[in-house]
């Protein structure tokens, strides 16, 4: 269906500020060099710890190389992370926070935000949950791309009605239920924002489902529709979500996408910089969300 569309191979990168450290959201979520007592950052994997996870934490260590970073698994429930923050906690020498976690998940998960949750009071270590990574213009950029990549929207942003594209409606598809999917409303905003098309909200494991999403946008005269998985993967069954893309037009997930391993390092700092007094809130991001 891509035949005769001349698509960009990536889009098109933003000139960086000239200020040490940049500015607006695109300054550096945490300072180069971070305090012998900085929180541990604890990021919460719904899955197994797979190569997903692996180069997205390696991308972060990169970037942030006095970061003390965890990966622990939720495959258990919770137990694992629970001990992780009680051995936390335990070996802590000095005041303040001991961990701050990151559920890795894009935006709202009632299983696994409990989870964590209930992991973070078992330990009695004092450990702070922060927000999922969505919802934020960041991930609405990263799904532009993944669609970008397999030819499915137009690299650039949409800035005249009469460009043509790829396709002419977009589901963004996620996991946690129903209220994951209206929390990936503001993300639809957003991407549709980006490419002047309808997109609309699904969940594989809740309402509306992917199909009822499609028939949405058929009755709008879409009859081209591409499928955005809103995930980064080990939150997902992959087989699942597999049967239920299998007649779309189909982007990848998220997965290591830098915007991902810039959020949970923004999560971090936003959190960090709440209740530390001496931290520096220039390297901290503009949240809108």
């Amino acid at each position: 269906m891509n035949e005769g569309h001349d698509v960009p191979a990536k889009l098109p990168t933003r000139e960086r500020s000239s200020r040490p450290g940049g500015g607006g959201r695109h300054r550096r979520p945490l300072p180069v060099t971070l305090p012998a007592d900085a929180p541990v950052l604890v990021l919460a994997v719904p899955g197994a710890v797979d190569d997903v996870v692996t180069e997205l934490a390696t991308t972060i260590r990169v970037d942030n190389p006095t970061l003390d970073l965890r990966l622990i698994s939720l495959s258990d429930g919770g137990a694992d992370l629970a001990k992780e923050f009680a051995a936390i906690g335990n070996a802590r020498t000095s005041d303040g926070h001991a961990a701050i976690t990151v559920p890795l998940v894009t935006g709202p998960h009632p299983r696994v935000m409990r989870s964590v949750r209930e992991a973070a009071r078992e330990s009695e270590a004092d450990v702070v949950v922060t927000d999922p990574l969505g919802p934020h213009p960041l991930l609405a950029e990263a799904l532009h791309v993944r669609l970008a990549e397999r030819g499915l929207a137009r690299a650039d942003r949409i800035r005249l009605f009469n460009v043509t594209s790829p396709v002419d409606g977009i589901i963004v598809a996620t996991v946690g239920g129903d209220e994951s999917a209206r929390g990936a409303d503001a993300t639809a905003v957003l991407l549709a924002a980006r490419l002047a098309l309808p997109v609309v909200p699904a969940a594989f494991d809740g309402r509306p489902t992917v199909a009822d999403a499609a028939e949405r946008l058929r009755n709008i005269g879409a009859s081209r529709i591409a499928l955005a998985p809103f995930i980064i993967g080990p939150e997902a069954d992959a087989d699942r979500v597999s049967a239920l893309t299998e007649n779309f037009n189909c982007a990848a997930p998220l997965g290591a996408h830098e915007a991902v391993g810039r959020l949970v390092t923004l999560r971090y700092g936003t959190v960090w910089g709440s209740l530390d007094p001496d931290y520096d809130e220039e390297f901290v991001e503009d949240d809108p969300h």
